[in-house]
């Protein structure tokens, strides 16, 4: 502006009138506004926008989604789950939509509803053609949502509260990044992260090819892709990527809803980026010097003395319970009260690839009775594979081998976003269709066929990051007469489907069974989105690492076409629906776990790869693709066995958030230690405090005025819920906070926000404080 000026004359004042001189200067200031804002449109070769909203769902008394283990169920909180939406769209042109879940998996009816809430809002914008929905595989979050009966067995049903906060914090996101859509840049990096997985099935991987595992150093993909999102006006706004390990750091013993490793590096990168870009004078730290802490950076160390701090913690005793809204719980929350209201969040995902035969439990497999390896082939001790278990790096304590892992990812995304220089440039297209996954004919070369779904026994015998029962085994590929009879007393299959699916023996015939409704999956969305040199490949299941490979190689090779033009592709694992394994040929052969849950076959790789290189195909051509079958509705004929909360009640005497055992008087605690309060609390399912929050820590600012300091959306503090009987209406809330050492010193307290349901059905919302106590 300031340049633009200087060869102007300035019109005299002896010429112009005062009033007429200031109108030419306001009228030059207007036009080379307009001028540069319309550059700044033109120079953008994209519009974007991002979003991010709560899906925790049910705290309490829900089964887990991942290990189907039906004692596993929700008893907390040890991070908020998230839905994380991108929109990029050519002005007046194409746009795409990717969703990242903090869930195990997508699920089609989840997606069927959520496309169905943006029809109604944006008409035909957003559609299943250019909006795909995937998950992070975590299996620390509720079950319950999807539609077809196997993957709800173990949950009692189908479970509306885990369906509704997917459904509805999906679409919020969305809204988000819709409102948020704005001209700016992405670009686009490519990088190793070593130490983040290993191959649970080195058996099956090693039955590949020779030839073929020689192209490749590792038995696993290393390679994360990220992409940086710049806005014209704020700059970095956000950053996604995609890299595959299983999100089982956290293991079935597990009870507090986490987003496990990949959840935590969200955290960790959202976090770093919010401190480090509200220090003005201070450049991008490295990520070498830590995970950052929101509090060490908004209050000032104004203490110096421990006798002072023991003084002022010692005039606040803990609070009594009393009434509360749930706006206050919202209203303190950390990240509330940090946010910009005229800028928009940053949003990070850290996005599932082909993480089929991945694990991140990097140490290995060990019996749990003699600690020497499980045995190779089949991964048992003794015969035994629930002596098997995989070790995280942070081995015993699995919390911190989801918080190792989760750094690692985190470490190497910081450098890859701070490194992005290519620019995605090109126009934004996508392709999908529906296939029928249990008849397809393929040519490898002859005509084959793909099979009605079904498990296998190895499924049964779950893997070295959670192990099955009785006397499964992986890598069986003959049965037993007592279980294929088990199997067979819910359905027999018959002749043509046993040799469909050989060499798997059938333990469970699900394409096949429908009773009360559909046990399986067989109508299958895939999907193609490309925003210039990025092409995404949405699957609905877990690709192991080969298949995964093969997939990309045979879809680069048609969209490049010998044009030599440097595509990025990726795999977007487990979106829109869910089918659980896809492995190679060679693979299935070996029938490990992932071979016996490849439910369509030894086929099931070959038809991805002709029906995706169908897809990149059109793609090439600008040809229209057949929309394909539609998958069924089944929302109307689900059955819930979940027993709903008739009621809360605490001792005589006692309020909903008293404490039932507080901190020491004049406690002190230093910087790694834990502080750990109990409150006489209510059932988390009576509200799920989307975007609030059941667990605060506040820190003393003067004499009187408490800040928000951490909440549970922090990876150190804990909210772990208890009865003490399963049918008792009394219950209690267990927060532990694990001082951080960059922790600020000062005088602190822990306050605990929950629901209470009367016996007439009434909730009401309470809150409760501990004592003050002393961080040194």
């Amino acid at each position: 502006m300031a340049g633009a000026s200087m060869g102007l004359q300035v019109p005299s004042l002896n010429v112009c009138a005062r009033k007429r001189c200031r109108l030419f200067w306001v009228s030059l200031v207007v036009l080379l506004l307009a001028s540069s804002t319309r550059v700044a449109f033109s120079d953008s070769k994209y519009l974007v926008g991002l979003g991010s909203y709560d899906i925790t769902g049910p705290a309490a008394d829900v089964n887990m989604m991942g290990y189907a283990m039906m004692e596993q169920t929700t008893s907390g909180v040890h991070f908020r789950l998230r839905a994380r939406s991108f929109i990029v769209a050519e002005p007046g042109k194409n746009r795409v939509v990717f969703v990242n879940l903090d869930a195990c998996m997508a699920s089609q009816i989840v997606t069927i509803k959520v496309l169905e809430r943006l029809k109604a809002r944006y008409g035909e914008l957003y559609t299943e053609k250019n909006v795909a929905i995937s998950g992070i595989h975590t299996h620390a979050g509720p079950a319950g949502y999807l539609q077809y009966v196997v993957y709800i067995v173990t949950s009692l049903g189908f479970v509306r509260q885990s369906f509704d906060a997917l459904v509805d914090g999906i679409e919020q996101s969305i809204i988000q990044a819709h409102e948020n859509l704005r001209p700016g840049s992405i670009y686009v990096n490519n990088g190793e992260v070593i130490d983040a997985g290993i191959n649970r099935s080195p058996s099956a991987y090693l039955n590949n090819p020779t030839e073929e595992r020689s192209k490749y150093k590792y038995d696993v993909d290393k390679e994360m892709t990220l992409i940086k999102f710049v806005d014209d006006e704020w700059g970095p706004i956000g950053s996604f990527n995609w890299f595959a390990t299983h999100g089982t750091s956290m293991s079935n013993t597990n009870s507090l809803i986490s987003g496990d490793n990949k959840g935590a590096a969200a955290r960790f990168m959202e976090d770093w980026f919010e401190q480090n870009n509200s220090a003005s004078s201070e450049s991008v730290q490295s990520a070498a010097e830590g995970i950052p802490r929101r509090v060490s950076s908004i209050i000032p160390d104004v203490h110096s003395h421990r006798k002072e701090l023991l003084e002022l913690a010692a005039s606040f005793g803990s609070a009594p319970g009393k009434p509360a809204t749930k706006i206050l719980s919202v209203a303190q929350r950390v990240r509330s009260a940090l946010r910009k209201a005229d800028k928009p969040s940053f949003v990070s995902a850290f996005c599932q690839s082909n993480c089929g035969d991945v694990s991140p439990n990097v140490l290995g497999a060990f019996c749990k009775d003699t600690g020497l390896p499980c045995d190779f082939n089949h991964s048992t001790c003794g015969g035994k594979n629930e002596l098997c278990v995989a070790r995280g790096p942070g081995y015993p304590d699995e919390f911190e081998s989801t918080r190792v892992i989760g750094e690692r990812q985190f470490r190497r995304a910081v450098e890859l976003f701070n490194n992005a220089t290519e620019e995605l440039t090109g126009q934004i297209d996508y392709r999908h269709t529906y296939l029928d996954f249990s008849q397809l004919e393929v040519m490898v070369p002859k005509q084959v066929k793909t099979c009605p779904a079904a498990m296998g026994f190895a499924f049964a015998a779950g893997t070295i990051d959670g192990s099955g029962a009785f006397d499964f085994k992986q890598g069986d590929d003959k049965g037993n007469a007592f279980w294929k009879m088990v199997g067979g007393m819910l359905k027999a299959p018959n002749e043509e489907q046993i040799a469909c699916q050989q060499p798997k023996p059938i333990l469970l015939d699900t394409g096949e069974m429908t009773l009360p409704y559909q046990w399986a999956p067989s109508v299958l969305p895939i999907q193609i989105l490309r925003v210039g040199q990025l092409v995404i490949l949405s699957v609905p299941g877990e690709f192991t690492t080969m298949a995964g490979r093969r997939l990309r190689d045979a879809v680069k090779q048609v969209l490049t076409n010998d044009k030599n033009e440097k595509l990025h592709v990726v795999i977007a694992g487990l979106t829109n629906t869910y089918s659980q394994y896809i492995t190679t040929f060679e693979e299935y052969e070996i029938q490990r776990y992932e071979g016996a849950s490849t439910l369509y076959g030894p086929h099931t790789l070959s038809a991805y790869i002709q029906e995706f290189q169908k897809l990149a195909g059109a793609l090439v051509r600008d040809q229209t693709v057949e929309p394909g079958p539609q998958p069924p509705d089944m929302l109307s004929k689900q059955i819930s066995m979940l027993t709903p909360v008739l009621m809360d009640t605490t001792p005589l005497g006692t309020n909903f958030g008293d404490c039932s055992t507080d901190v020491p008087m004049n406690a002190t605690y230093k910087r790694g230690s834990m502080v750990s309060v109990v409150f006489w609390s209510a059932c988390p399912r009576n509200d799920l405090m989307t975007e609030g929050t059941f667990a605060l820590v506040e820190i003393l600012q003067g004499t009187d005025t408490w800040v928000p300091a951490y909440d549970d959306d922090d990876f150190c503090l804990r909210f772990i819920w208890s009865r003490p009987a399963k049918l008792s209406s009394r219950s209690h809330a267990t927060i532990e906070w694990r001082i951080p050492q960059s922790a600020t010193p000062g005088v602190y307290r822990i306050r605990h926000f929950g629901a209470a349901k009367a016996l007439l059905g009434s909730v009401r919302h309470f809150t409760g404080s501990s004592s003050a106590f002393v961080v040194a």
